[in-house]
Protein backbone atom coordinates (compact mmCIF):
# COMPACT_ATOMS: atom_id res chain seq x y z
CA UNK A 1 0.00 0.00 0.00
CA UNK A 2 0.99 3.95 -0.96
CA UNK A 3 0.76 7.06 1.77
CA UNK A 4 0.46 10.15 1.19
CA UNK A 5 2.57 12.72 3.11
CA UNK A 6 2.03 16.56 3.54
CA UNK A 7 5.39 19.05 3.61
CA UNK A 8 5.20 22.62 4.15
CA UNK A 9 3.86 25.28 1.81
CA UNK A 10 1.40 22.17 0.43
CA UNK A 11 3.85 19.72 -1.23
CA UNK A 12 3.18 16.00 -1.24
CA UNK A 13 4.74 13.01 -1.34
CA UNK A 14 3.61 9.46 -2.58
CA UNK A 15 5.55 6.17 -0.44
CA UNK A 16 5.50 3.06 -1.02
CA UNK A 17 7.09 -0.21 -0.92
CA UNK A 18 8.82 -1.04 -4.12
CA UNK A 19 9.19 -5.07 -5.80
CA UNK A 20 12.44 -5.57 -4.22
CA UNK A 21 11.03 -4.75 -1.07
CA UNK A 22 12.52 -0.86 -0.74
CA UNK A 23 10.66 2.26 0.49
CA UNK A 24 10.84 4.74 -2.36
CA UNK A 25 9.02 8.23 -2.71
CA UNK A 26 7.70 10.03 -5.56
CA UNK A 27 7.89 14.00 -4.54
CA UNK A 28 4.74 15.26 -6.40
CA UNK A 29 5.22 18.95 -5.40
CA UNK A 30 2.42 21.30 -5.09
CA UNK A 31 -0.79 19.69 -5.41
CA UNK A 32 -4.02 19.10 -4.24
CA UNK A 33 -5.02 16.36 -1.77
CA UNK A 34 -7.35 14.99 -4.31
CA UNK A 35 -4.88 15.01 -6.94
CA UNK A 36 -2.58 13.45 -5.12
CA UNK A 37 -4.86 10.41 -3.76
CA UNK A 38 -5.38 9.61 -7.49
CA UNK A 39 -1.84 9.06 -8.11
CA UNK A 40 -1.30 7.40 -5.29
CA UNK A 41 -3.74 4.81 -6.71
CA UNK A 42 -1.81 4.69 -10.03
CA UNK A 43 1.10 4.03 -8.15
CA UNK A 44 -0.36 1.02 -6.29
CA UNK A 45 -1.87 -0.83 -9.62
CA UNK A 46 1.63 -0.02 -10.99
CA UNK A 47 3.32 -1.73 -7.55
CA UNK A 48 0.79 -4.73 -7.83
CA UNK A 49 1.61 -5.33 -11.44
CA UNK A 50 5.38 -5.28 -11.36
CA UNK A 51 5.21 -7.43 -8.18
CA UNK A 52 2.79 -9.59 -9.79
CA UNK A 53 4.13 -9.48 -13.38
CA UNK A 54 0.30 -9.16 -14.21
CA UNK A 55 -0.32 -6.75 -17.41
CA UNK A 56 -2.29 -3.54 -16.06
CA UNK A 57 -5.35 -2.71 -16.42
CA UNK A 58 -6.85 -0.77 -19.10
CA UNK A 59 -7.56 2.52 -17.48
CA UNK A 60 -4.21 2.62 -15.36
CA UNK A 61 -2.51 2.06 -18.86
CA UNK A 62 -4.47 5.07 -20.34
CA UNK A 63 -2.95 7.05 -17.18
CA UNK A 64 0.58 6.12 -18.06
CA UNK A 65 -0.01 7.06 -21.25
CA UNK A 66 -1.08 10.50 -21.13
CA UNK A 67 0.74 11.58 -17.88
CA UNK A 68 3.28 14.39 -18.20
CA UNK A 69 6.79 14.32 -18.81
CA UNK A 70 7.83 15.27 -15.63
CA UNK A 71 5.86 13.04 -13.56
CA UNK A 72 6.24 10.22 -16.28
CA UNK A 73 10.35 10.64 -15.38
CA UNK A 74 9.32 10.59 -11.37
CA UNK A 75 7.88 6.66 -12.16
CA UNK A 76 10.40 5.55 -14.19
CA UNK A 77 13.33 6.89 -11.63
CA UNK A 78 11.72 4.38 -9.25
CA UNK A 79 11.07 1.57 -11.38
CA UNK A 80 7.44 1.25 -12.31
CA UNK A 81 7.89 2.79 -15.86
CA UNK A 82 10.06 2.41 -18.52
CA UNK A 83 12.88 5.13 -18.90
CA UNK A 84 11.52 8.07 -20.83
CA UNK A 85 14.38 8.02 -23.44
CA UNK A 86 12.97 4.10 -24.87
CA UNK A 87 9.55 6.30 -25.29
CA UNK A 88 11.24 8.09 -28.67
CA UNK A 89 11.30 6.40 -31.56
CA UNK A 90 15.04 5.75 -32.51
CA UNK A 91 15.59 5.05 -28.50
CA UNK A 92 12.90 2.36 -28.49
CA UNK A 93 13.21 0.65 -31.86
CA UNK A 94 16.85 0.33 -30.97
CA UNK A 95 15.79 -1.55 -28.04
CA UNK A 96 12.96 -3.85 -29.39
CA UNK A 97 15.71 -4.95 -32.12
CA UNK A 98 18.49 -5.47 -29.28
CA UNK A 99 16.63 -7.53 -27.52
CA UNK A 100 15.38 -9.87 -30.01
CA UNK A 101 18.24 -11.93 -30.21
CA UNK A 102 16.01 -14.37 -31.25
CA UNK A 103 15.45 -13.88 -34.94
CA UNK A 104 17.64 -14.71 -37.51
CA UNK A 105 20.39 -11.97 -39.34
CA UNK A 106 17.94 -11.58 -42.40
CA UNK A 107 14.84 -10.67 -40.24
CA UNK A 108 17.18 -8.45 -38.41
CA UNK A 109 18.30 -6.47 -41.64
CA UNK A 110 14.93 -6.14 -42.52
CA UNK A 111 14.32 -4.75 -38.85
CA UNK A 112 16.69 -2.51 -39.51
CA UNK A 113 15.66 -1.49 -43.49
CA UNK A 114 11.57 -0.72 -41.64
CA UNK A 115 13.86 1.48 -38.76
CA UNK A 116 15.91 3.57 -41.03
CA UNK A 117 12.38 4.46 -42.98
CA UNK A 118 11.00 5.51 -39.64
CA UNK A 119 13.66 7.30 -38.31
CA UNK A 120 14.43 9.39 -42.04
CA UNK A 121 10.57 9.84 -41.67
CA UNK A 122 9.50 10.58 -38.07
CA UNK A 123 13.04 11.83 -36.94
CA UNK A 124 14.79 9.56 -34.05
CA UNK A 125 13.84 11.93 -31.44
CA UNK A 126 9.96 12.17 -32.17
CA UNK A 127 7.74 10.78 -29.15
CA UNK A 128 6.16 7.36 -29.43
CA UNK A 129 2.65 8.93 -28.04
CA UNK A 130 2.87 11.78 -30.33
CA UNK A 131 2.64 9.37 -33.97
CA UNK A 132 -0.87 9.11 -35.09
CA UNK A 133 -2.60 6.83 -37.30
CA UNK A 134 -2.86 10.05 -39.72
CA UNK A 135 0.66 10.20 -39.50
CA UNK A 136 1.27 6.39 -40.17
CA UNK A 137 -0.87 6.87 -43.63
CA UNK A 138 1.09 9.31 -44.48
CA UNK A 139 4.68 7.16 -43.82
CA UNK A 140 3.46 4.62 -46.06
CA UNK A 141 2.35 7.42 -48.50
CA UNK A 142 6.00 7.96 -48.28
CA UNK A 143 7.46 4.28 -49.03
CA UNK A 144 5.06 4.28 -51.93
CA UNK A 145 6.20 7.71 -53.59
CA UNK A 146 9.90 6.42 -52.80
CA UNK A 147 9.26 3.81 -56.13
CA UNK A 148 9.25 0.79 -53.40
CA UNK A 149 7.53 -2.37 -54.62
CA UNK A 150 3.71 -2.97 -53.44
CA UNK A 151 4.64 -6.08 -51.16
CA UNK A 152 7.88 -4.24 -49.90
CA UNK A 153 5.54 -1.47 -48.24
CA UNK A 154 3.48 -4.51 -47.37
CA UNK A 155 6.16 -5.74 -45.68
CA UNK A 156 7.43 -2.64 -43.74
CA UNK A 157 4.27 -1.64 -42.52
CA UNK A 158 3.80 -4.95 -40.84
CA UNK A 159 7.59 -4.18 -39.15
CA UNK A 160 6.36 -1.25 -38.50
CA UNK A 161 3.32 -2.64 -36.90
CA UNK A 162 5.09 -5.05 -34.83
CA UNK A 163 7.68 -2.26 -33.54
CA UNK A 164 4.49 -0.60 -32.22
CA UNK A 165 2.67 -3.71 -30.97
CA UNK A 166 5.27 -3.86 -28.58
CA UNK A 167 5.34 -0.25 -27.26
CA UNK A 168 1.50 -1.01 -26.35
CA UNK A 169 2.17 -3.89 -24.41
CA UNK A 170 4.92 -1.88 -23.18
CA UNK A 171 2.74 0.26 -21.51
CA UNK A 172 4.19 3.60 -23.52
CA UNK A 173 1.70 3.98 -25.54
CA UNK A 174 -2.29 3.35 -25.37
CA UNK A 175 -3.20 2.23 -28.85
CA UNK A 176 -0.83 1.55 -32.20
CA UNK A 177 -1.00 3.93 -34.83
CA UNK A 178 0.09 1.66 -37.37
CA UNK A 179 -2.72 -1.31 -36.28
CA UNK A 180 -5.00 -0.45 -39.84
CA UNK A 181 -1.89 -0.69 -41.80
CA UNK A 182 -2.14 -3.88 -44.30
CA UNK A 183 0.98 -5.60 -43.56
CA UNK A 184 0.34 -9.26 -45.27
CA UNK A 185 2.28 -9.64 -48.18
CA UNK A 186 -0.13 -10.12 -51.64
CA UNK A 187 0.63 -12.96 -53.80
CA UNK A 188 1.73 -11.45 -57.37
CA UNK A 189 2.53 -13.84 -60.13
CA UNK A 190 3.09 -11.73 -62.56
CA UNK A 191 7.14 -11.36 -60.96
CA UNK A 192 7.27 -15.06 -61.63
CA UNK A 193 9.96 -16.14 -64.32
CA UNK A 194 10.87 -19.84 -65.78
CA UNK A 195 14.70 -19.79 -66.03
CA UNK A 196 15.41 -22.24 -68.93
CA UNK A 197 18.28 -24.66 -68.86
CA UNK A 198 19.54 -22.90 -71.94
CA UNK A 199 19.54 -19.11 -69.82
CA UNK A 200 21.46 -21.24 -66.89
CA UNK A 201 24.01 -22.15 -69.32
CA UNK A 202 24.86 -18.75 -70.14
CA UNK A 203 24.74 -17.07 -67.16
CA UNK A 204 27.12 -20.79 -65.94
CA UNK A 205 29.32 -19.60 -68.36
CA UNK A 206 29.59 -15.66 -67.24
CA UNK A 207 30.06 -16.47 -63.65
CA UNK A 208 33.75 -15.26 -62.73
CA UNK A 209 34.89 -18.41 -60.65
CA UNK A 210 34.16 -21.55 -59.56
CA UNK A 211 32.81 -20.77 -56.60
CA UNK A 212 29.71 -18.38 -57.85
CA UNK A 213 29.04 -21.40 -60.59
CA UNK A 214 28.27 -23.60 -57.62
CA UNK A 215 26.34 -20.61 -56.00
CA UNK A 216 23.77 -20.42 -59.00
CA UNK A 217 23.58 -23.87 -59.76
CA UNK A 218 22.47 -24.62 -56.02
CA UNK A 219 19.85 -22.35 -56.44
CA UNK A 220 18.75 -23.34 -60.23
CA UNK A 221 19.31 -27.11 -60.03
CA UNK A 222 19.40 -27.87 -56.31
CA UNK A 223 16.72 -25.48 -55.29
CA UNK A 224 18.40 -24.17 -52.24
CA UNK A 225 17.55 -20.98 -50.08
CA UNK A 226 19.89 -17.79 -51.37
CA UNK A 227 22.12 -17.34 -49.07
CA UNK A 228 21.18 -19.27 -46.29
CA UNK A 229 20.97 -22.31 -47.28
CA UNK A 230 24.14 -22.06 -49.60
CA UNK A 231 26.17 -20.41 -46.55
CA UNK A 232 25.44 -23.55 -44.56
CA UNK A 233 26.78 -25.88 -46.70
CA UNK A 234 29.87 -28.59 -45.17
CA UNK A 235 31.69 -30.68 -47.07
CA UNK A 236 30.64 -33.14 -44.62
CA UNK A 237 27.34 -32.87 -45.69
CA UNK A 238 27.86 -34.10 -48.98
CA UNK A 239 27.16 -38.15 -49.32
CA UNK A 240 29.18 -38.66 -52.74
CA UNK A 241 28.70 -42.43 -52.34
CA UNK A 242 24.89 -42.44 -51.94
CA UNK A 243 24.48 -38.89 -54.13
CA UNK A 244 22.92 -36.76 -51.30
CA UNK A 245 23.30 -33.81 -50.14
CA UNK A 246 22.00 -32.33 -46.20
CA UNK A 247 20.63 -28.59 -45.88
CA UNK A 248 20.28 -26.78 -43.09
CA UNK A 249 17.61 -24.43 -43.15
CA UNK A 250 17.89 -21.88 -40.85
CA UNK A 251 14.24 -20.26 -42.24
CA UNK A 252 12.18 -23.52 -41.21
CA UNK A 253 14.02 -24.76 -38.54
CA UNK A 254 11.40 -23.58 -35.73
CA UNK A 255 9.11 -26.27 -37.77
CA UNK A 256 8.99 -30.01 -36.66
CA UNK A 257 11.64 -31.88 -38.73
CA UNK A 258 12.00 -28.36 -40.75
CA UNK A 259 15.70 -27.51 -39.32
CA UNK A 260 17.06 -30.26 -42.43
CA UNK A 261 16.25 -31.52 -45.20
CA UNK A 262 17.98 -34.38 -47.93
CA UNK A 263 18.66 -33.32 -51.85
CA UNK A 264 19.54 -35.29 -54.26
CA UNK A 265 23.19 -34.61 -55.70
CA UNK A 266 21.29 -33.80 -59.21
CA UNK A 267 23.92 -34.38 -62.26
CA UNK A 268 23.09 -30.83 -63.12
CA UNK A 269 24.99 -30.28 -59.71
CA UNK A 270 27.83 -32.76 -60.07
CA UNK A 271 30.23 -30.98 -62.20
CA UNK A 272 30.30 -27.77 -60.23
CA UNK A 273 30.48 -28.78 -56.76
CA UNK A 274 33.37 -31.47 -57.84
CA UNK A 275 35.30 -28.11 -59.05
CA UNK A 276 34.56 -26.55 -56.28
CA UNK A 277 36.00 -29.67 -54.07
CA UNK A 278 39.07 -29.97 -55.93
CA UNK A 279 40.09 -26.49 -54.98
CA UNK A 280 39.23 -26.18 -51.47
CA UNK A 281 41.64 -25.67 -48.99
CA UNK A 282 42.67 -29.07 -46.61
CA UNK A 283 40.74 -29.12 -43.57
CA UNK A 284 38.14 -26.56 -44.96
CA UNK A 285 34.84 -26.88 -43.75
CA UNK A 286 32.25 -24.91 -44.99
CA UNK A 287 31.79 -25.19 -49.07
CA UNK A 288 31.36 -21.71 -49.72
CA UNK A 289 34.22 -19.72 -48.48
CA UNK A 290 34.57 -16.46 -50.93
CA UNK A 291 31.40 -15.02 -50.36
CA UNK A 292 30.44 -15.51 -46.66
CA UNK A 293 31.06 -11.85 -45.97
CA UNK A 294 27.20 -10.58 -44.89
CA UNK A 295 27.74 -7.32 -46.47
CA UNK A 296 28.07 -8.86 -49.40
CA UNK A 297 25.16 -8.28 -51.84
CA UNK A 298 24.87 -11.73 -53.78
CA UNK A 299 21.97 -10.45 -55.60
CA UNK A 300 23.67 -7.41 -57.31
CA UNK A 301 26.52 -9.54 -57.84
CA UNK A 302 24.32 -11.70 -59.27
CA UNK A 303 22.33 -9.27 -61.78
CA UNK A 304 25.92 -8.42 -62.94
CA UNK A 305 26.85 -11.69 -64.07
CA UNK A 306 23.26 -12.49 -66.26
CA UNK A 307 24.09 -9.17 -67.69
CA UNK A 308 27.08 -9.82 -68.47
CA UNK A 309 25.96 -12.98 -69.77
CA UNK A 310 23.81 -10.31 -72.28
CA UNK A 311 20.42 -11.09 -70.66
CA UNK A 312 18.19 -9.10 -68.43
CA UNK A 313 18.31 -9.77 -64.77
CA UNK A 314 14.52 -11.16 -64.22
CA UNK A 315 12.50 -10.47 -60.99
CA UNK A 316 12.73 -11.96 -57.68
CA UNK A 317 16.33 -13.45 -59.22
CA UNK A 318 16.79 -16.06 -57.09
CA UNK A 319 13.30 -17.10 -55.81
CA UNK A 320 12.45 -17.68 -59.47
CA UNK A 321 15.63 -19.84 -59.52
CA UNK A 322 14.41 -22.05 -57.11
CA UNK A 323 11.02 -22.28 -57.83
CA UNK A 324 11.97 -22.79 -61.63
CA UNK A 325 13.78 -25.69 -60.62
CA UNK A 326 10.59 -27.20 -58.63
CA UNK A 327 8.67 -26.52 -61.61
CA UNK A 328 11.01 -28.47 -63.29
CA UNK A 329 11.07 -31.47 -61.05
CA UNK A 330 7.68 -31.61 -60.67
CA UNK A 331 7.08 -32.80 -64.32
CA UNK A 332 8.94 -36.53 -63.38
CA UNK A 333 8.20 -36.57 -60.13
CA UNK A 334 5.31 -36.90 -57.45
CA UNK A 335 4.48 -33.62 -55.67
CA UNK A 336 5.12 -34.82 -52.40
CA UNK A 337 8.99 -35.77 -53.22
CA UNK A 338 9.69 -32.36 -54.57
CA UNK A 339 8.39 -30.54 -52.10
CA UNK A 340 10.61 -32.94 -49.38
CA UNK A 341 13.96 -32.29 -51.51
CA UNK A 342 12.72 -28.29 -52.10
CA UNK A 343 11.88 -27.75 -48.42
CA UNK A 344 8.03 -26.41 -49.05
CA UNK A 345 4.70 -27.54 -48.68
CA UNK A 346 2.50 -28.51 -51.60
CA UNK A 347 -0.21 -25.40 -50.82
CA UNK A 348 2.91 -23.19 -50.80
CA UNK A 349 4.45 -24.86 -54.01
CA UNK A 350 1.40 -24.66 -55.61
CA UNK A 351 0.58 -20.83 -54.51
CA UNK A 352 4.17 -19.55 -55.00
CA UNK A 353 6.24 -21.67 -56.90
CA UNK A 354 4.91 -23.90 -59.36
CA UNK A 355 4.92 -22.40 -62.65
CA UNK A 356 2.76 -21.76 -66.08
CA UNK A 357 6.29 -22.33 -69.05
CA UNK A 358 6.02 -21.41 -72.14
CA UNK A 359 6.62 -25.41 -72.53
CA UNK A 360 3.27 -26.22 -70.87
CA UNK A 361 1.65 -24.29 -73.82
CA UNK A 362 3.49 -25.56 -76.27
CA UNK A 363 3.02 -29.59 -75.39
CA UNK A 364 -0.76 -29.01 -74.88
CA UNK A 365 -0.83 -27.11 -78.99
CA UNK A 366 0.71 -30.07 -79.93
CA UNK A 367 -1.27 -33.03 -78.43
CA UNK A 368 -4.23 -30.65 -79.60
CA UNK A 369 -3.41 -31.13 -82.80
CA UNK A 370 -2.26 -34.42 -82.79
CA UNK A 371 -5.67 -35.11 -81.69
CA UNK A 372 -7.89 -33.12 -84.21
CA UNK A 373 -6.03 -34.16 -87.20
CA UNK A 374 -7.17 -38.00 -87.47
CA UNK A 375 -10.40 -37.22 -87.22
CA UNK A 376 -11.04 -34.70 -89.74
CA UNK A 377 -13.08 -35.19 -92.50
CA UNK A 378 -12.30 -33.75 -96.24
CA UNK A 379 -13.97 -30.41 -96.90
CA UNK A 380 -17.53 -30.40 -98.36
CA UNK A 381 -18.27 -28.08 -100.70
CA UNK A 382 -20.88 -25.56 -100.08
CA UNK A 383 -22.79 -26.33 -102.87
CA UNK A 384 -24.42 -29.22 -104.70
CA UNK A 385 -22.60 -30.16 -107.66
CA UNK A 386 -25.04 -31.97 -110.46
CA UNK A 387 -23.83 -35.43 -110.83
CA UNK A 388 -23.30 -37.23 -113.90
CA UNK A 389 -25.31 -40.34 -115.13
CA UNK A 390 -24.98 -42.55 -117.40
CA UNK A 391 -27.65 -42.09 -120.12
CA UNK A 392 -28.72 -45.14 -122.27
CA UNK A 393 -31.64 -46.33 -123.90
CA UNK A 394 -32.07 -49.02 -121.10
CA UNK A 395 -32.28 -46.51 -118.46
CA UNK A 396 -34.65 -43.89 -120.44
CA UNK A 397 -36.78 -47.14 -120.57
CA UNK A 398 -36.28 -48.04 -116.66
CA UNK A 399 -37.79 -44.53 -115.62
CA UNK A 400 -40.67 -44.68 -118.50
CA UNK A 401 -41.44 -47.91 -116.36
CA UNK A 402 -40.69 -46.64 -113.22
CA UNK A 403 -43.35 -42.99 -113.76
CA UNK A 404 -45.90 -44.77 -115.16
CA UNK A 405 -46.08 -47.60 -111.74
CA UNK A 406 -46.31 -43.78 -110.10
CA UNK A 407 -49.14 -42.63 -111.69
CA UNK A 408 -51.14 -45.50 -111.35
CA UNK A 409 -50.27 -46.13 -107.74
CA UNK A 410 -51.13 -42.38 -107.08
CA UNK A 411 -54.64 -42.61 -108.63
CA UNK A 412 -55.38 -45.96 -106.62
CA UNK A 413 -54.60 -44.04 -103.32
CA UNK A 414 -56.04 -41.15 -104.39
CA UNK A 415 -59.80 -43.24 -105.43
CA UNK A 416 -59.67 -45.03 -102.06
CA UNK A 417 -59.40 -41.31 -99.96
CA UNK A 418 -62.78 -39.70 -99.20
CA UNK A 419 -63.38 -36.18 -98.96
CA UNK A 420 -62.54 -35.60 -95.48
CA UNK A 421 -58.78 -37.38 -96.16
CA UNK A 422 -57.14 -39.29 -93.89
CA UNK A 423 -57.94 -38.15 -90.46
CA UNK A 424 -60.99 -39.24 -88.90
CA UNK A 425 -64.06 -36.82 -89.00
CA UNK A 426 -64.17 -34.81 -85.51
CA UNK A 427 -67.28 -33.51 -83.78
CA UNK A 428 -67.39 -29.45 -83.63
CA UNK A 429 -68.57 -29.52 -80.25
Amino acid sequence: MASITRETHGRRTVQFIGPDRKRRSIRLGKMPQRMAEAVKVRVEHLVAAAITGHALDDETARWVADVDDTLRDKLARVGLVPKRDATTLGAFIDSYIEARGDVKPATATVYGHTRRNLVEHFGPGRRLRDITPGDADAWRMGLIQQGLADNTVRRRCGIAKQFFKAAVRRKLIRSNPFADLTGSIRENRDRDYFVTQDTAAKVLEACPDAEWRLLFALSRYGGLRCPSEHLGLRWSDIDWERGRITVHSPKTEHHPGGGSRQVPLFPELLPHLRDVFEHAEDGAEYVITRYRDARQNLRTHASKIIRRAGLEPWPKLFHNLRASRETELTERWPVHVVCRWIGNSHAVAAKHYLQVTDEHFEQAAAVAEAVQNPVQHPAVSARTESQAVSVDAGNLRDCETLREDAILCGDAVLAGMGDDGLEPPTSSL
